[in-house]
């Protein structure tokens, strides 16, 4: 599914975050100390190669809702935005702390000029964030995002599984009738 908006086109798409090699940058769903795991932090760093991680050592730690950037390295992008999301249940409010998430991370990237990002559906793996209301606060944090970016012209969202996708889909279109 693909919408533009404000010259701005928003896609969902079900795919591996890892290679996205028509984006420009892919947000990193990373943990506080920015070190790989699984998921898409894994993912990520495994095709990176260690060199990830090696950037990643002096920009650690990092609080919910904070972006950080660095190079891609082995991954098919220029660079990859680190965004630490809330673990839901546990650090408060996360609905604000998600939106903050999305914010920094479209901020990060039109400070680098990049034109094209992926992202995956943040905190809705480990961190336990209910998908539906995940998609929710994502797809509105970006919408009313769009009229303040210079930079940024494609947003993708890479998901996991079909019924993310369904889910993210949904969201979209309930936003932006």
């Amino acid at each position: 599914m693909k919408k533009t908006i404000h010259s701005i086109t928003i896609e969902l798409i079900k795919g591996d975050i890892a290679s996205q090699s028509d984006m420009d940058a892919v947000v990193n769903a990373a943990n506080a100390n920015l070190q790989t795991g699984g998921g898409v932090a894994g993912a990520l760093h495994e095709k990176a190669g260690p060199k990830l991680e090696e950037a990643c050592r002096s920009l650690a730690p990092i609080k919910p809702g904070e972006a950080v950037i660095t190079e891609g390295f082995n991954l098919p992008n220029d660079y990859v935005i680190h965004v630490l999301g809330p673990v839901y249940g546990i650090n408060k409010p996360e609905d604000l702390l998600l939106r903050k998430s999305y914010d920094n991370a479209l901020n990060v990237a039109d400070e680098h000029k990049i034109r094209r990002i992926a992202f995956p559906a943040l905190s809705t793996g480990a961190f336990q964030y209910p998908l539906k209301a995940a998609a929710d606060v994502a797809l509105k944090a970006i919408t009313d995002k769009l009229c303040s970016l210079s930079e940024v012209k494609h947003i993708r969202f890479v998901l996991y599984d079909q019924k993310s996708l369904d889910i993210h889909e949904e969201a979209l279109r309930r936003i932006t009738q």
